[in-house]
């Protein structure tokens, strides 16, 4: 019997023909896929992530100023917004337009000497004309009148920021020239001036003399413009330390200083009849008069300033003497009650007439050297009940003090104030000890 053999699926023919077979596949399938990537789209590319980034305008005043020539300026004497504009050929008749369509944000008659003032003008300097005018009053506040569109003109203000600051110093020569030392800003010496002019005679201070002050200072785009506000101060003169601290009442939104303890610094009478400058002589039962060349007796006591210098009234009161004299010059005198009277001589001119109410601080006249003086110069002269006294040394009553129901609150600010206080050096050989000094408890009453 005849066995048939089966057929072996892998013999060498057909395991080739397979292997054929599969490679033809696979080279179709590569052919189909390679075409079908020719025919996509490309990716879509970010043109401008290709571009080099362009830098953002600088703004001030509302305006790109990278995009204008600018000419800055000073208010000169005499000078006026109209002659300013007329230089770069706008006329008069644009002049009186501008003005007309910006009088509810500026007043050219307003504009002072020394005021800043910027011009706009087009980057192509074929146009002669400005576009703009920017007008700064103070280092915040600014105004821009647009010159072809003046209905679109405003008024702005810079972002004002503050710091508490501090400073210190023991006087060698002057309150002036110790806070230049310092680095600090000489407002500071009349912001004291003005807040202890009840209380110190600032024209009498004295080498050894010291002070330290907490102050607010402000800033317009990181640049100082000056002390805003003293917070507290310590002062210590003549043997003595005056306390200063501002504190704002709650029940009144009004802000004053005050000492210590609560009293007010506002006395009846100020120390001095003028803004703080220098003085010459002191009250004295004995004096070699520079201009008779004798000895007597001189009962005022003597400020010299720049003639012209405002001369105030150092309390409330009615004029009772408005005239000249020989001796005294241009002279006022003022009743204050029926307990003190002060006089001023040797003003250049007066400014207030016989039987006229005049208030505290108000200007009675102007520094001159009329009658017997030999410099401009003020004689102030002080009268209580009668005769005549020093009046550096005479204590008045103060103004009303923090009220009981704000006591503690006025407690707790003074605590805070006087610890930032102990913790100012003083500059010096001396600190040491003039910090000891300072450290003592002030006297009480």
């Amino acid at each position: 019997m005849k066995v048939e053999r089966k057929r072996n699926p892998l013999s060498p023919k057909f395991f080739w023909t397979l292997i054929g077979a599969l490679a033809i596949g696979l080279a179709i399938a590569f052919y189909v896929n390679m075409k079908s990537l020719h025919r996509k789209k490309p990716m879509p590319v970010d043109s401008t992530a290709m571009q080099p980034t362009k830098a953002a305008p600088v703004m001030r005043f509302g305006l790109p100023v990278d995009s204008f020539r600018i000419i800055s300026g000073t208010i000169q004497r005499n000078e006026f917004f109209s002659t300013i504009l007329n230089r770069y050929d706008v006329s008069p008749a644009e002049i009186l337009a501008i003005r007309q369509q910006t009088d509810s944000i500026f007043n050219p008659r307003q504009i002072r000497a020394g005021d800043a003032y910027q011009l706009f003008f087009s980057l192509d300097t074929t146009q002669h004309s400005p576009l703009y005018f920017v007008y700064q009053p103070d280092a915040v506040h600014y105004v821009v009148l647009d010159l072809r569109h003046p209905e679109q003109s405003y008024a702005g203000a810079f972002p004002v920021t503050s710091k508490i600051q501090t400073v210190s110093g023991v006087i060698e020569s002057s309150l002036y020239e110790t806070l230049d030392a310092q680095h600090a800003s000489p407002a500071l010496a009349q912001m004291m001036a003005e807040i202890y002019a009840w209380t110190i005679d600032f024209f009498s201070i004295q080498p050894g003399d010291w002070f330290k002050v907490v102050y607010r200072e402000n800033f317009v785009e990181n640049r100082s413009i000056g002390p805003a506000q003293i917070l507290s101060a310590e002062f210590y003169h003549d043997g003595e330390k005056f306390f200063a601290f501002y504190f704002q009442r709650d029940s009144s939104g009004r802000g004053g200083y005050y000492d210590e303890q609560g009293k007010s610094l506002r006395k009846a009478f100020l120390k001095a009849p003028l803004k703080y400058f220098r003085i010459t002589s002191r009250y004295s039962l004995h004096r070699y008069h520079p201009i008779q060349h004798v000895w007597k007796a001189h009962l005022g006591t003597d400020y010299a300033a720049p003639e012209g210098t405002p001369i105030l009234a150092t309390g409330d009161g009615v004029v009772i003497a408005s005239t000249y004299s020989r001796f005294n010059g241009n002279y006022v005198k003022i009743r204050h009650n029926a307990e003190y009277t002060t006089q001023y001589l040797h003003m250049s001119r007066r400014a207030v007439r016989v039987g006229q109410h005049v208030r505290q601080g108000q200007v009675i006249g102007y520094v001159g050297h009329t009658g017997l003086a030999t410099g401009p110069h003020v004689c102030y002269r002080f009268w209580k009940n009668g005769v005549e006294v020093d009046p550096l040394k005479q204590h008045f009553p103060a103004a009303q003090p923090v009220p009981v129901d704000e006591k503690q609150a006025f407690d707790a600010w003074v605590e805070k104030q006087m610890a930032t206080l102990r913790q100012i050096p003083l500059p010096g050989t001396d600190s040491s000890a003039v910090t000891a000094l300072s450290s003592r408890p002030a006297p009480q009453g």
